[in-house]
């Protein structure tokens, strides 16, 4: 039974997970994208996603509950200043972990973890707002096109 095992520990003493995490997301935050561990990845998600919430007020205060996680100055600036506003509107869910496959030396699971709204080639991919098709054949919209082309003849 897995009873009160709410957080991976990563085989690690809470001083070293503390400072694994926070330089993970330090770095996760000034290059938006890194590779690690599944583990890893899904641990950090967990650490940085409250963070990212709390950027959204931007405060004195959330400035240095962020900072006493981060311990780096130009990560809470970058979080502050770029990440917060390009995240305004979105309710959660900043971050997502992509499986990558296996690590060549040891068969560890690798994933890349990255943020939602800086993954440019997702972005430019994603369909713009497809027009919507029917696959029945509707007599409306073949009354609406000569309708249509009517009054610009005129």
């Amino acid at each position: 039974m897995r009873h009160n095992k709410a957080i991976n520990h990563l085989g690690r003493k809470s001083g070293h997970r503390k400072a694994l995490l926070a330089n993970m997301a330090t770095s996760l935050i000034l290059h938006k994208r890194i590779q690690t561990t599944v583990a890893k990845a899904k641990a950090l998600q967990v650490y940085i996603e409250p963070l990212v919430t709390k950027s959204k007020d931007d405060s004195t205060n959330s400035r240095r509950v962020v900072f006493s996680y981060l311990k780096n100055k130009e990560a809470v600036t970058e979080l502050f200043r770029t990440i917060a506003p390009k995240i305004a509107e979105r309710p959660g869910g900043y971050t997502r972990v992509l499986k990558t496959g296996f690590r060549q030396g040891d068969g560890a699971d690798m994933a890349l973890i990255e943020f939602v709204d800086f993954n440019e080639a997702a972005l430019a991919s994603a369909p713009k707002a497809a027009k919507k098709t029917t696959r029945r054949s509707s007599k409306k919209a073949a009354e609406a096109a000569p309708a249509a082309e009517a009054p610009a003849a005129e």
